[in-house]
């Protein structure tokens, strides 16, 4: 009965937020912004592969990291048609990036329509992640992309399981000429199975670490709306706009560029819906730290009591 009335709560608040909220006028991309989308995750792919051919790894997973997250949205403006080519294009630029990251992005596509359409429901795959302890959805990361890859093939069109198919095949080739080059002791030859090495590194422990960010850190304990959302500019900066997650519930069809024009609309009109954030506040913070003071100190008083005879005695 309460899951029932959380649903209820939730299909309210998305239709109230649809009914309020001007949004339309946001779906609208100009010619520049849409070769922003397109060129936005490969300056940093680059960048990466320099460093590591220097052996500066720090840096390189700085700009790895970059590379991922930017590349995420893109491909998340992709399953939605929000970035403002073509549907061929787009069918492009996926088949790209999942060589580019190391994952089949036409299976995870299948899935993501099924969250949007029942966002943490029974059958909501991708959103299941959300309903388990942290720790879970973090050590559950590389069996959850397995299951997703599993589901999207199940949920795909013919198409698009030829078109998974072939981004499968692609991405073990890349694996195999990696293997391959590093039998090799020619120096450019050297060089280039240290890149692809490294990138298929940090491709690999960037996609198991999906789930515990991009799923479990904007859903979890989300009782009264379907996600959560960010308002830390920082944060938002790093993260290309990948946090303002209820905003992207609520009307998918906005491109990325514009989710902070529509999350100022939605503190406005609706500020019940963007309360719940990914990151905790300091104050939040605090708070946490002098609960769990507070209870050491009473455990700790309470186990002296317990343990002193005089004071047994006394008592």
């Amino acid at each position: 009965m309460k899951a029932n009335n959380t649903q209820g709560n939730k299909s309210i608040a998305i239709k109230n937020a649809i009914n309020v909220v001007q949004w339309q006028d946001l779906r609208q991309l100009t010619r520049g912004q849409i070769v922003y989308n397109v060129i936005l995750p490969y300056p940093f792919l680059l960048l990466s592969w320099w460093f590591a051919s220097q052996s500066w790894y720090v840096l390189a997973c700085g700009a790895s990291y970059l590379f991922f997250a930017a590349a995420f949205r893109q491909a998340h403006d992709g399953y939605h048609h929000s970035l403002g080519t073509g549907k061929r294009t787009t069918t492009g630029i996926l088949l790209l990036l999942s060589v580019l990251l190391m994952t089949s992005l036409h299976s995870i596509r299948a899935t993501h329509m099924a969250h949007h359409r029942d966002p943490l429901g029974d059958s909501d795959i991708e959103g299941s992640l959300a309903k388990v302890s942290w720790w879970r959805a973090m050590l559950g990361g590389v069996t959850y992309r397995l299951d997703i890859y599993r589901q999207g093939l199940r949920l795909s069109s013919r198409r698009n399981q030829r078109i998974a198919y072939l981004e499968f095949g692609l991405i073990a080739l890349v694996v195999l000429v990696a293997l391959v080059l590093t039998a090799f002791t020619f120096p450019a030859l050297a060089m280039l199975a240290q890149i692809l090495m490294y990138h298929i590194l940090t491709m690999t422990l960037a996609n198991a670490s999906v789930g515990i960010i991009a799923v479990w850190g904007v859903h979890h304990d989300c009782d009264e709306t379907i996600a959560r959302t960010e308002r830390n500019p920082l944060v938002n900066l790093l993260t290309f706009n990948l946090l303002y997650h209820v905003e992207h519930h609520l009307f998918p069809a906005v491109p990325s560029k514009h989710l902070p024009a529509l999350a100022k609309r939605l503190d406005a009109a609706t500020p019940h819906l963007t309360k719940q954030h990914v990151l905790p506040t300091m104050a939040t913070i605090m708070e946490f730290i002098n609960n769990c003071w507070n209870k050491l100190k009473d455990k700790y008083q309470n186990n002296n009591n317990s343990d002193c005879p005089i004071r047994k005695r006394f008592a």
